[in-house]
């Protein structure tokens, strides 16, 4: 008998096709009724971002050998509780960087570069107001970019920002190599917040980073700083940076991830003019979306009894 995999989230479907070939694969959400029964057979276990592999769902699997993230982020799993039954955790740890490195990117010429597309004819009068109208007063080339979190995709930005010839500073808790920081400059967290221009921030989800972007950062922040999160929703109290946007109408956020995911009507960034809300979209391009799906193959690695080339690191 092959063995059985359970995908609860989208693949793309090359890659399901691929694990397909050698094992038998249903797809189920984890909220459809009949996931429980299925995950008592189940030898391995797809998931995207939010199905939760927690010790409540490790007890209904006993047979469990494998749990597949097509992702980066290990939030959505609890990986010693996986260990302690002895399930391996593989995902995809730099399927998605050019993507969000790509979409930050995106973001900062949005706030700095007003343009319009013309869709109409104008008169010689109207043609110049309008031109007028998308001055930009500042560009990236005269501003400091701050990067909190150098890893993959920090330190792709910093390559961005240093082929657009910005100011970059970075903070991390790690000491990053010189050959990583791509002419970025350490700093504290408190001086990155106090000299930025604009903040990228781009931390892992370990513990000491919950509601790390809070008051006291942002009491030291430039009134024009464009914030842009595309980590993890709980590295910002929401209501410190809500305060913060209310207090500075020239300041934005563009916020990509957000504590909860959706968040409900009474969000505190939801309706503030100038916080600009997307929905987790940093990795939704097909290029990403199959790189991060190829999980599937550590995923039958470990159904072969071989040893897999991305295993949790905690």
């Amino acid at each position: 008998m092959p063995p059985f995999v359970i995908q609860t989230e989208d693949l793309d479907e090359v890659c399901r096709l691929w694990l397909g070939e050698r094992c038998e694969v249903v797809s189920c959400p984890s909220e459809d009724p009949k996931f429980a029964g299925l995950l008592a057979k189940a030898d391995g276990l797809v998931v995207r971002t939010y199905t939760q592999v927690n010790a409540e769902l490790l007890a209904k699997a006993p047979k469990l050998k494998v749990v597949g993230r097509a992702g980066v982020g290990l939030d959505n799993i609890d990986v010693p509780a996986c260990r302690a039954r002895g399930v391996t955790v593989v995902s995809t740890p730099d399927a998605n960087t050019r993507a969000v490195v790509e979409l930050v990117t995106a973001f900062m010429l949005d706030a700095v570069r007003p343009r319009a597309f013309v869709e109409r004819a104008m008169e010689i009068g109207e043609w110049k107001r309008v031109r007028k109208e998308l001055l930009a007063p500042r560009q990236l080339l005269d501003l400091t970019l701050g990067i909190v979190g150098m890893g993959r995709v920090g330190g792709g930005l910093a390559r961005v920002g240093a082929a657009m010839n910005m100011r970059v500073v970075y903070a991390d808790v790690v000491e990053i190599p010189e050959a990583k920081r791509f002419g970025a400059r350490p700093v504290s967290h408190a001086e990155l917040f106090e000299t930025a221009d604009i903040i990228s921030v781009h931390v892992d989800d370990r513990a000491s980073n919950r509601g790390m972007v809070n008051a006291a950062l942002l009491a030291g922040a430039r009134p024009e700083l464009v914030f842009i999160n595309t980590s993890r929703g709980f590295v910002i109290d929401n209501a410190a940076l809500a305060g913060f946007l209310k207090s500075n109408p020239g300041a934005q956020a563009i916020l990509d991830v957000h504590e909860p995911e959706p968040f409900p009507a009474g969000y505190p960034l939801l309706g503030l003019a100038n916080a600009h809300l997307t929905p987790h979209i940093g990795a939704a391009t097909a290029t990403a979306h199959r790189n991060m799906s190829w999980v599937v193959r550590d995923v039958w690695r470990v159904l072969s009894g071989e040893k897999p080339e991305f295993p949790a690191e905690r």
